[in-house]
């Protein structure tokens, strides 16, 4: 047999190792390519055809697409996809109200771990109620949204990471979606309406970032490890709220359940909103694990002054 024979005989005989792989595997190989690429392999061979819907992690970016493109190519992903979806993260700059109702139901039927949301355009995108009842949610980022719980909230059982950024809502409606999270160890509230009273009952949560303008801030976190509290006011609110009776009452209700932090951050004007424009000498509180600390301080403000001395005080380590 001449060797041009022999090569085509072994070249036929060699498995496409690739191509019998079992289809999760595909789909995570596929999960390292950008959707369109991703996409793009179905034309490979007919044991990839369909080897991209059953990719675990979805991204889809709006970046170098028209609109009308995007969206095409949002919902060709959405009624498409068979497998399951550990990860959906979408995100743009182009107006997709009309379109985002219609997107969160079908990403709802997929029942994702994780949903990170970050569409740019105004007004607020309102989050439907149909992304509160997926039971299996381990992880939730949303920005530039509005957030309100339906009548019917059962809770995210598995949710341990929730972040939210430029949102609006009510007290209550925050307070319920934190409470009924019963396993959040990781918590995210940056630059928010609508809030003005923060009531956060987390007993496993170990992280929390808050940034906004409230007038007040009760914490129940006993596993907290570090914290990042930064207020700040548009209109001086903390001037306009009367000064508590019991300072050491508000003290433990703002700082309470942080005796066991390591990490902790803290602005001046939250500084100014724990004095509640008392002079407070001495924290009802020790933080004998506190060994990191981040402060913003107005020396010339003697009520910061002295907060932040009365915590060196009572941070032995």
């Amino acid at each position: 047999m001449s060797t041009c024979k022999m090569a085509t005989v072994e070249a036929t005989s060699v498995p496409d190792r690739l191509s019998s792989l079992p289809p999760e595997i595909k789909g995570n190989i596929l999960s390292r390519l950008n959707i369109v690429e991703a996409v793009r392999t179905c034309t490979l061979s007919s044991t990839w055809r369909d080897a991209w819907t059953d990719m675990p992690k979805i991204s889809l970016r709006d970046g170098k697409f028209t609109r009308t493109k995007f969206v095409t190519l949002v919902d060709m992903v959405l009624s498409l996809h068979k497998g399951t979806i550990e990860q959906f993260d979408i995100s743009g700059s182009e107006s997709y109200h009309d379109e985002f109702a219609r997107w969160m139901l079908m990403l709802s039927s997929r029942s994702p771990r994780s949903i990170i949301i970050e569409l740019k355009s105004r007004p607020r995108y309102r989050i439907p109620s149909c992304i509160f009842s997926i039971s299996h949610l381990k992880s939730l980022h949303l920005e530039n949204c509005t957030i309100s719980l339906p009548r019917v909230f059962q809770g995210f059982k598995s949710l341990t990471d929730l972040s939210l950024k430029f949102f609006s809502s009510t007290n209550m409606d925050i307070q319920n979606l934190i409470s009924f999270c019963p396993v959040l160890t990781n918590l995210i509230l940056n630059y928010f309406e609508g809030i003005n009273r923060l009531n956060i009952q987390a007993p496993e949560l170990e992280y929390l970032n808050v940034v906004g303008d409230f007038e007040d801030i009760d914490l129940d976190a006993p596993n907290l490890k570090a914290a990042i509290l930064f207020h700040y006011h548009k209109s001086k609110a903390y001037q306009s709220i009367p000064i508590a009776h019991d300072k050491e009452s508000h003290v433990k209700k703002s700082l309470g359940s942080l005796s066991e932090i390591k990490t902790l951050g803290i602005s001046s004007s939250f500084m100014k909103y724990l004095s509640k424009a008392c002079i407070l000498t001495k924290l009802p509180i020790m933080f004998t694990r506190l060994e990191d600390i981040y402060l913003t301080i107005c020396f010339w403000d003697q009520r910061q002054v002295l907060t932040v001395c009365s915590l060196f005080q009572n941070a032995p380590n």
